[in-house]
């Protein structure tokens, strides 16, 4: 008997659509009128940045110019990169076992051969997106070819920097897996909390500091007047990188995920047993899922969190002495962010090393949460101490502001404590010592599955109030603030410079959000690493070597205990479980927060400068109230989207893995099986990504041409929803792993029902946590940045008249918009087995 398996042909008539939908693009923005800048609007494209070797504007420190003030930061960033470079050099040459080893370097092939289908998936959706910036600055704008080109290179750069920080991020991830796996045979917990966290910060370090050197390159190297436009075209580059490896990433951990943890079920069998040929893609589901999605996540976080506060100043300040003074401290805080990293990491390692170090036994949570209230508390100390240094003197046409400083300091406080005090909410809801995830166990022995999922259901629920009142009392304090001295130098207009003043303190919330940008991501990176340990020590088979103990005694000098090292892997991995959570609400916190801040320059075009239209920014224009209503049904469609790519990917990698595995002939799963089962989930990511992705670009300009502030409440909705729909899943989820830990670490309860019942609600959890939540985040980033230039061409085009190619446009984009959308459910059906003789 014979399957059906048609679900795995190559999505051919996606690439179809997809290319007849480039040339009708191409086509109608080629044959648009030549359109000027419209007259009396404001544009971020348009800005020049001011001078900032000028010391006739401001000088620092007795006559350095912020230029050379800033020049220094390349010298940090740099230092950055160097740290991530030795760490790497040092995890690599740490003690492994050869045979964990050979598995650890199994994954990465697989592993690189994702990355490398990416790539090339990245390219066609780059050669997309192109088409609309070649016709926005060189038909709209009516720059010369050679800027264009520019612009176009920095987009390549953002793309190729997040996919390059995700590839650095897999490499030193499968070498650290092994050496935990490895350094749990010596029954010492503190080295396996080490190799974890050391290669986690070498990921952080090196893709901020990344970040920040492309970033300050823009500005210092690049013409003043083409700045602006390479900000732009970085942040949509790496918007596109982060959205694509962030939806296939999870797309494809979650199918190998399920399909692994199914089998557990269905044989009874261990997690990761080797027989199973769903393991490897899992192991390299951990890394597609939970390290090159986060990493390319993260890299463009920080950037377009950053492009967002750079235009504003530059629209809402028209002074540029102020704008100058503002821009310099901005990126000294981003330089300092680095270093203030640097010292927490190590004088935290101190700590847990003299606390830790000989301890047989500890709570592997311990030294990671104070790690990130170590580092809370030296960025709050930097932040207060470089801003007086700066701006304690700072004054504007001869009059002083002497509390600008301080109360800078104390808006961006608000967002770094956040990075600390987020967390802590979050481990309430999902950590192993949570009372709600022992509440998903107390459930789960009495009401099974069931009670399991609605136990889970409702921590996601109270997560999401919680981080909402948070976050809502995090910006109604910079509000406040933002009310004194900020309006004051911010914008001689009153009227206009209260509602700047605050717009401006948000996203400077969510710049404090990012105030330890490498400890969030070492954190987070924690996670995968402790993860893919457990599978490698299982798949090495370390336990069956010949002569193991006596191999190990005398080419690493120390007695094996197989029994403490599972434990003490299991106990890990839920720490490293609870840290992947604690990390999503701040990444999804600050597309919203930041989200504001550019939806600001958006309103700024449409508005004229805040001089006409505000009317239309109201609840009783038609247009804006169905843009609410739009951005929260996008949210449920792209829940439902994502969810659905894993699901049917789900059910084919499990029909395939129950007809292959072999459990009484074999001690290990065949090769060919186990890439079958890789490419399953490859297809699946990549069809999944590819459907969602399109429906969201076209999706985005047809909400930009059917009417301006249609788009601004689509955009708002969007954020909003979206943050809560995205914590809410991503905290369910998390207590549903957390639980099954708990059922297999403290209760030992493996095979039985109660762990039954674990495994189905944390299979549940995982396109929660893993694919439809922690996309929102680059969604919400690439729809508003890419926004900014389709409501520019669709206003343009109605100033000239072009009313009726703007309705054409947007009927064009909404239809292949639904295309999309329909593939992304009934094109990715789970179809009947249809059985053959």
């Amino acid at each position: 008997m014979t399957f059906a398996h048609n679900a795995l042909a190559p999505p051919r008539s996606s690439f179809a659509t997809f290319l007849l939908s480039a040339l009708l693009l191409l086509s109608a923005v080629t044959s648009l009128p030549a359109l000027a800048a419209t007259e009396g609007h404001v544009s971020e494209v348009n800005l020049v940045l001011p001078d900032l070797a000028d010391t006739a504007l401001v000088s620092f420190f007795g006559g350095i110019s912020g230029w050379t003030l800033l020049s220094y930061g390349l010298l940090v960033a740099v230092g950055g990169l160097t740290f991530g470079a030795v760490i790497y050099r040092r995890i690599r040459r740490l003690p492994v076992h050869r045979s964990m080893a050979e598995i650890s370097e199994l994954i990465y092939e697989t592993c690189k051969t994702y990355m490398i289908t990416q790539g090339k998936f990245l390219l066609i959706l780059q050669a997309l997106t192109a088409v609309i910036m070649i016709g926005y600055f060189y038909f709209v704008q009516q720059l010369a070819a050679s800027e264009v080109a520019t612009i176009l290179a920095f987009s390549v750069i953002g793309i190729a920097g997040s996919f390059g920080v995700a590839w650095f991020g897999i490499r030193i991830n499968t070498l650290a897996n092994s050496r935990t796996a490895f350094a749990s045979l010596a029954a010492r917990p503190y080295q396996i909390y080490a190799i974890p966290i050391t290669s986690g910060i070498s990921i952080g370090m090196l893709l901020i500091s990344t970040e920040l050197l492309i970033m300050l390159c823009i500005m210092l190297f690049i013409p003043a007047s083409l700045a602006g436009k390479c900000f732009i075209g970085f942040a949509i580059g790496e918007s596109l990188g982060a959205a694509a490896l962030r939806i296939a990433g999870g797309i494809f951990t979650k199918i190998a995920d399920i399909g692994s943890d199914l089998m557990k079920i269905e044989f009874g069998i261990q997690e990761d047993d080797a027989r199973n040929p769903g393991v490897i893609a899992d192991c390299a589901g951990d890394n597609a899922g939970d390290s090159v999605g986060p990493t390319a996540d993260g890299f463009e976080t920080y950037g377009v969190t950053g492009v967002a506060l750079i235009t504003f100043i530059m629209l809402a300040v028209p002074e540029p002495a102020v704008q100058v003074q503002l821009l310099v401290w901005l990126f000294a805080m981003r330089v300092m962010m680095i270093v203030a990293s640097a010292i927490s990491y190590f004088g935290n390692q101190m700590l847990a090393r003299r606390l830790y170090g000989d301890k047989q036994r500890f709570n592997f949570e311990a030294p990671l949460t104070s790690l990130v209230w170590i580092t809370s508390l030296v960025s709050l100390v930097i932040t207060f101490i470089v801003s007086y240094l700066l701006m304690g003197q700072f004054a504007v046409n001869g009059r002083a502001y002497a509390d600008l400083w301080w109360q800078l300091s104390l808006i961006i406080t608000l967002g770094t404590l956040a990075g600390a005090i987020i967390p802590e909410v979050v481990k309430i809801f999902t950590s192993t010592n949570s009372k709600h995830v022992r509440e998903v166990v107390t459930a789960s022995e009495a009401g099974g599955a069931s009670l399991n999922i609605l136990s889970g259901l409702v921590a996601g629920y109270f997560s999401a109030f919680w981080i909402g009142v948070i976050i809502v009392g995090l910006m109604s304090g910079s509000y406040l603030l933002s009310q004194y001295e900020l309006t004051a130098v911010i914008n001689p207009d009153s009227a206009k410079a209260a509602m700047m003043a605050a717009v401006f303190s948000f996203g400077l919330v969510a710049f404090g959000f990012l105030g330890m940008g490498p400890v969030t991501i070492a954190v987070d990176s924690y996670g995968p690493v402790t993860d893919n340990a457990q599978s490698v020590y299982e798949l090495s088979m370390i336990e069956q070597v010949p002569d193991v103990a006596a191999e190990v005694k005398r080419d690493f000098g120390f007695d094996v205990d197989f029994t403490s090292a599972k434990f003490l892997l299991e106990e890990n991995d839920g720490a490293g479980n609870t840290f992947k959570a604690t990390a999503k609400p701040v990444l999804i916190g600050t597309a919203v927060v930041g989200a504001t801040t550019m939806v600001f320059s958006i309103v700024m075009l449409l508005t004229g400068g805040l001089t006409e239209n505000l009317d239309k920014l109201s609840l009783l224009h038609p247009p804006f109230l169905l843009g609410l209503v739009a951005g929260g049904a996008t949210i449920f469609w792209f829940s439902g989207a994502s969810t659905q790519a894993v699901s049917t990917g789900a059910y084919r990698a499990v029909e395939f893995i129950s007809t292959h595995i072999r459990l009484d002939v074999v001690v290990k799963a065949s090769p060919k099986d186990s890439k079958k089962v890789v490419e399953i989930c490859t297809i699946y990511a990549q069809k999944g990504m590819f459907n969602i992705f399109m429906a969201v670009f076209f999706g985005t300009l047809a909400c930009a041409f059917i009417e301006p502030f249609f788009f601004i409440g689509y955009l708002i909705s969007l954020a909003i929803i979206g943050l809560y729909q995205a914590v809410f899943m991503a905290n369910a989820g998390g207590a549903w792993d957390n639980a099954k830990k708990i059922v297999e670490t403290e209760m030992h309860a493996k095979g039985t029902d109660l762990h039954t019942a674990s495994v189905v609600g944390d299979t549940v959890g995982d396109p929660f946590k893993d694919t439809a939540s922690v996309a929102m985040n680059p969604i919400i980033k690439f729809t508003t940045l890419f926004g900014l230039l389709a409501v520019e061409m669709a206003v343009g085009l109605q100033a000239q008249g072009q009313q009726g190619v703007v309705i054409a446009l947007a009927a064009l984009f909404l239809i292949v918009n639904l295309v999309f959308v329909f593939r992304s459910f009934y094109g990715m059906r789970i179809l009947a087995k249809k059985a053959t003789v």
